[in-house]
């Protein structure tokens, strides 16, 4: 730990004495946004033609600053469907420069579009970040998806390294990580659970989003919580030069957003919803007339410029699920997120934001037989302070530091009932803070570093009894009386990557990453639950700790229209959570849940390769990931190592968009993995006229591969000035494979004495049809 701080040490002084040998210098600074909506546009480089080594980034809020003498320059901009910007200005003192860009042809900048888009054609061989894309929304909008609703979940599934845990579902691990291990962001918000419909959705409404990236392991110093990814997305802003509406029916769900200026150029709103109505088409049948199906989702923002150096942002997700089954059965769940955000431009070269942030994820179960109710709920709810500066400390470094405070309450799953005892269950409350500092540091042309440190402090705090257990035995009872500082785990994460360019095509990368993660999910199906339970760290359980390290290599073809990149990698694990065997998991019961667990360590490696046609009439690309994720946890598979359960040896992912016409535009995928790792009956015995299983070594079987052939077309007739609409088309599943969804065994009644299999399958295939509009 004293080395890590020493080395960090050492490069904050190096970055303060950069700065202070520019003081005499000038800068440039100012956001990038869109002419023709207003939208600030994350990410985007800033050159200057005069000096062509220096190219600035603009931050996450659209802020960029360059340092430069005194002197005559010209400013450059180039972004994918934009056309490009050019500015003289003679600079003596600082100078304000706000960018507008124009946007292209709407239909030539679709065709020219990259798909999996960077903000620079070869931004994979000059960022020192490494195993991140940014996903481009348009783009998304092209793929085919079950029920034709386009969506940034299921996109991201399609990378190398990112892997779907089940047909259906929009969970998803990455790189041998549990899908509790990813954090998922919008506009800054954590979001618990981010699928309806068990999965068959996600969260997040194409239309209300402007961007989305992910990051795998790897990431900057100001991400933590989780050991596996971030999956940052951010809200659009509002249209604050005119108002828009846009919307699509489909078959099952349609959605429909307004936006548009409060005050022109000066503040601006966005409200976006979407439900679907398959219960519409159950009140037709007489059996399931009462039965009740389905979401809906509410993505609201607005902003307000106070001066030319401060605006204020409000933005807020709501989102509910409803499955029930007349008056038998009813479950609903859902999140709650809004954020509060204050951007500043303290100086040329300082940003400010400052965001007050609140999440909730909630569920709740009932069922009803005669007279007999009973119920389960669960709930995790956020308090979250961030303070975050950006500071632009010269050409060669863009440092970012700031802090973070999160109040965590969670309620254990807790069941309620006429016929059976109740088990009321306090909730729990813990604090996580966290103090940060990171620089992108470009030491010359050819090599650049993306460094930073992370300080996290997690703590137990009272209200509740803590148990503590070894190996599953009770040892000793705590009672923190509430207002009492319990248990606080301290932890240093430091991160590095570094990028070679080895000459105009072609650059090596390396990284190292330390992350640790104080809240994790407790399930017993890979694909996840809604009413899978979240716990903290406590006195038994404690923080994941994952390190990472990881090489690539990336070279582009004709002129950056074509790219390759490989990367290998290799997890280290701690503290990892499983269920010991025979666990009593059903959360309706006395049983203290943590004395269920069992805690090792685990392992993933593996080689990732993506291929990517950028330009053109036809784009897309071709993924592959080889990997090997394992557990080895004391008192399971007698203490040896064993298969995670999202444990798939191949992932491969074939994607094409292709431009037909003005009009019609074809896209297809087809996606292979390995099934899933699962554990199999291997024998069973008869005890009072019931048939027990028995089982051997944990998740020593597979599921069948999986593999499927998804096509869509998209019809785009001729716009008018004020309307413009379009038909999509698509079948998810063309060739009818009947891929396993769950396999049960029980006793063969045409053959007793025998075992017989039955696999369950979700689809053989499913068209889509989606009229989009927009005016």
């Amino acid at each position: 730990m004293q080395f890590y701080t020493k080395i960090f040490a050492a490069c904050g002084v190096f970055v303060l004495m950069s700065a202070a040998n520019a003081q005499e210098l000038r800068t440039i600074s100012g956001t990038v946004k869109d002419q023709k909506t207003g939208e600030l546009l994350l990410g985007v480089s800033v050159k200057i033609v005069e000096q062509p080594a220096i190219s600035i980034s603009a931050n996450e809020y659209g802020y960029y600053s360059v340092t430069l003498s005194s002197g005559d320059y010209t400013v450059a901009v180039d972004y994918a469907g934009y056309l490009p910007y050019r500015k003289k200005v003679s600079l003596q003192d600082n100078l304000k420069l706000d960018v507008m860009l124009s946007p292209q042809n709407d239909r030539v900048a679709s065709i020219d579009e990259v798909v999996v888009s960077g903000v620079r054609k070869d931004k994979n061989l000059s960022s020192a970040q490494m195993g991140t894309e940014t996903l481009s929304i348009k783009s998304i909008e092209k793929l085919p998806v079950i029920f034709g609703e386009k969506d940034v979940l299921k996109t991201i599934q399609l990378l190398p390294g990112v892997k779907s845990t089940g047909e259906g579902s929009s969970g998803f691990s990455v790189r041998g990580g549990a899908p509790d291990q990813n954090l998922i962001l919008l506009d800054e918000a954590p979001v618990y659970n981010a699928s309806h419909l068990l999965g068959f959705f996600s969260t997040f409404n194409s239309d209300a989003l402007k961007d989305a990236s992910i990051i795998k392991g790897n990431s900057p110093a100001q991400y933590g919580g989780r050991l596996s990814s971030v999956l940052d997305v951010r809200m659009k802003d509002g249209n604050n030069q005119d108002y828009k509406v846009n919307g699509g029916i489909g078959l099952i769900s349609s959605r429909l957003s307004v936006e548009g200026p409060v005050q022109k150029e000066k503040s601006s709103f966005i409200v976006s919803g979407r439900r679907t109505y398959a219960d519409a088409f159950l009140k037709a049948t007489k059996d399931l007339k009462d039965s009740k199906l389905y979401f809906y989702d509410l993505n609201l923002k607005s902003n307000y410029q106070i001066n030319e150096n401060n605006r204020l942002y409000l933005s807020g997700y709501f989102g509910r699920d409803v499955l029930g089954l007349g008056k038998t059965f009813a479950t609903d769940w859902g999140n709650t997120t809004a954020t509060l955000r204050w951007n500043s431009i303290v100086s040329s070269t300082l940003f400010s934001n400052t965001s007050f942030i609140y999440s909730n994820y909630d569920y709740n179960v009932s069922l009803k037989s005669n007279d007999n109710v009973f119920g389960l709920d669960s709930k995790i709810r956020d308090w979250n302070f961030k303070q975050d500066f950006s500071w632009f400390a010269g050409n060669n470094h863009s440092v970012k530091f700031g802090l973070q405070s999160i109040y965590h309450s969670i309620t254990p799953s807790t069941a309620s009932g006429t016929s059976r005892s109740t088990y009321p269950r306090n909730t729990r409350y813990s604090l996580e803070n966290a103090f940060y500092i990171n620089d992108d540091f470009k030491v010359n042309e050819k090599l650049t570093f993306n460094y930073g440190l992370r300080l996290s402090a997690f703590t137990v705090l009272g209200g509740d009894t803590y148990n503590i257990y070894e190996n599953g035995l009770l040892t000793e009872s705590r009672a923190l009386e509430k207002g009492d500082f319990g248990k606080t785990y301290y932890n240093l994460e430091p991160r590095i990557t570094g990028n070679y360019r080895i000459d105009e095509v072609s650059s090596v990368k390396a990284g190292y990453a330390r992350n640790t993660q104080n809240l994790h999910l407790l399930g017993n199906s890979s694909a996840g639950n809604p009413t899978d339970q979240w716990i903290a760290s406590s006195y038994t359980v404690k923080p994941e700790i994952a390190d990472q390290i990881s090489a690539g290599y990336s070279r582009n073809f004709n002129n950056n229209n074509y790219e390759i990149n490989t990367e290998v990698y290799y997890k280290s694990l701690q503290n990892q959570i499983d269920f010991k065997n025979g666990a009593e998991i059903v959360f309706d019961s006395a049983a203290d849940i943590e004395s269920q667990l069992l805690f090792g360590k685990g392992r993933a490696y593996g080689l990732e390769i993506l291929a990517k046609k950028k330009n053109g009439k036809l784009t897309g690309w071709i993924s592959y990931t080889l990997s090997k994720t394992e557990r080895k946890i004391d008192g399971i598979n007698n203490n040896e190592w064993y298969n995670a359960r999202i444990d798939r040896t191949h992932d491969i992912s074939v994607v094409a968009m292709y431009d037909l016409n003005m009009k019609w535009s074809l896209s297809g995928l087809f996606v292979y993995s390995t099934g899933n790792a699962v554990t199999f009956p291997t024998g069973k015995y008869e005890l009072n006229g019931q048939t027990i299983f028995q089982y051997s070594s944990r998740n020593a079987d597979r599921m069948p591969a999986y593999h499927r052939l998804d096509l869509s077309a998209t019809y785009d007739p001729k716009k008018n000035k004020r309307y413009q609409s379009s038909w999509s088309f698509g079948v998810y599943n063309v060739y009818g494979r009947e891929n396993a969804y769950a396999i049960t065994f029980e006793d063969n009644p045409d053959k007793p004495g025998t075992t017989r299999a039955l696999q369950t399958s979700l689809f053989r295939f499913v068209p889509n049809v989606t009229y989009n509009f927009k005016f």
